[in-house]
């Protein structure tokens, strides 16, 4: 059996191309430096080769020449090939090609095969593991997501791209944005004065939305999903790993219907109420919101459903702190750190923002200042939480503070006003924005509506509200 073949069907590898490019480099040496973000030694079958890769770039790598007197020399030193064995191989290898013209193509099959080597050993890892029938079938398939997102993001990029030719293309959007708004390539949250000051949220953005149990993180969250659903006409895709799919439903149409949670656990609705929530699910029946409840998922599996899934334009999560890490740690922090980074990465390869609700630490309630107002030093199990976000919105309402002087309750009177802190914000400034609360509606809505409880909520009187 030949050393190239796994007993069936041979392995995908071309002698010729890896050949060619190794004479191409040893032709022109100068393009060792440029092709290094692309391919490594490991891309190279036969192990002969990788060791003469290796040698060109660690000679060009100090500076040194890199010829068939220096390669000779590395090669015998590492005990590759004696010296007439390093001088036939190279000779051959300079005989391969007549230039380096071609040096682009050669790569570029090189690579390929390599990719190709690696799914087959994933996906014969993936057998031989489900053959031993040792692993559930979810962890098989976690297992096999995994591998195949990290060959996936270990694809090296195209090299830089050319500063005029992006800056033609800022330039054409900005000119595009100017004739219609609806041209912004991102997502609004459906609060004017939020987006304003953070310039709307935009594709590859990574936000987090803190606050202490009972501020509303999860309400923030989930409004803003079914605002860029039904006033964008925008796919969302939320991930609750508190909450059922279920219990996410009936919040949306809780707070859309403006009907309490606890009537429609009851059943005690009255006319008004059940007419409200017949159109709202009537206004809702074309909105495009997918719900996943899988509980201790982590951020490859999200990743997988998502891609499954097709044509998400937003990601929800709630929460951060209930997310397992793709390597199991004693140190939370550090798995908190790789998850938000993970995180950041998905939205940057799927280019769709993801945003996040996060829980606060107890040291906000432990200020003995009047002044509770989070700071990002409050982000529990911060880790790496504020260096990952694009954007941080943290969620204070002084009334929280004022029940009794029982934090996390609500007083009787409730006076309807929450801020919305922009504590970090990489595309626009910083600073507070105001948002009308309905505790029992689960609801904020912008600080220019106004309606009172016997009134039916704007939105079946005029469509669409903002927030």
């Amino acid at each position: 059996m030949s050393e190239y073949d796994t007993g069936i069907r041979k392995l995908p590898f071309s002698m010729y191309a890896e050949q060619a490019l190794l004479g191409s480099l040893m032709i022109d040496s100068e393009k060792i430096s440029e092709i290094t973000d692309r391919i490594t030694a490991d891309d190279f079958y036969l192990s002969e080769h990788k060791a003469i890769f290796s040698a060109m770039v660690r000679l060009a790598s100090t500076g040194r020449a890199v010829d068939a007197v220096t390669l000779i020399d590395s090669l015998e030193k590492e005990k590759i090939y004696d010296r007439a064995g390093a001088e036939n191989y190279l000779k051959t290898l300079t005989e391969a090609v007549p230039s380096a013209i071609n040096l682009e193509d050669y790569l570029r099959i090189v690579v390929e095969k390599s990719i190709k080597r690696q799914l087959i050993d994933i996906c014969g890892g993936v057998s031989e593991r489900a053959f031993t029938e040792s692993e559930k079938a979810d962890e098989l398939i976690e297992y096999a997501s995994a591998k195949l997102d990290a060959l996936s993001a270990g694809k090296r990029g195209d090299g830089f791209s050319d500063l005029v030719e992006l800056l033609n293309k800022v330039y054409d959007d900005l000119e595009a944005l100017s004739k219609n708004k609806e041209a912004f390539e991102g997502v609004n949250t459906g609060y004017s004065n939020l987006d304003s000051l953070l310039c709307g949220i935009g594709n590859t953005d990574f936000v987090i939305i803190g606050a202490r149990p009972g501020m509303g993180k999860t309400s923030l969250a989930l409004n803003i999903a079914t605002n860029v659903a039904m006033n964008y006409r925008k796919k969302v895709a939320i991930f609750s790993l508190e909450m059922s799919d279920e219990q996410i439903a009936s919040r949306i149409l809780s707070s859309q219907a403006m009907v309490t949670g606890s009537s429609m656990r009851s059943g005690t609705l009255d006319r008004s109420e059940w007419n409200r929530l017949s159109k709202t699910v009537e206004m809702l029946s074309d909105v495009r919101i997918v719900i996943d409840d899988t509980p201790d998922i982590t951020v490859s599996e999200m990743k997988s459903k998502v891609r499954r899934e097709k044509d998400i334009d937003m990601i929800v999560i709630d929460y951060l702190q209930l997310m397992q890490g793709e390597k199991h740690t004693d140190n939370r922090v550090l798995e908190i750190g790789d998850i938000t980074r993970n995180m950041k990465l998905m939205a940057k390869e799927l280019k769709v923002p993801v945003i996040c609700a996060a829980q606060l630490s107890r040291s906000v309630e432990k200020n003995n200042t009047s002044n509770k107002r989070p700071m990002m030093s409050d982000l529990r199990d911060s880790g790496t939480i504020e260096q990952d976000a694009d954007t941080i919105l943290f969620i204070y309402r002084d009334e929280y503070y004022k029940s009794n002087g029982n934090a996390g309750k609500e007083p009787e009177t409730e006076t309807p006003v929450a801020e919305i802190i922009v504590a970090k914000n990489r595309h626009g400034s910083t600073g507070n924005v105001k948002l009308n609360w309905i505790g029992k509606y689960t609801r904020f809505y912008s600080v220019d509506k106004v309606w009172s409880d016997e009134d039916a909520p704007p939105e079946f009187a005029s469509g669409h509200p903002e927030g």
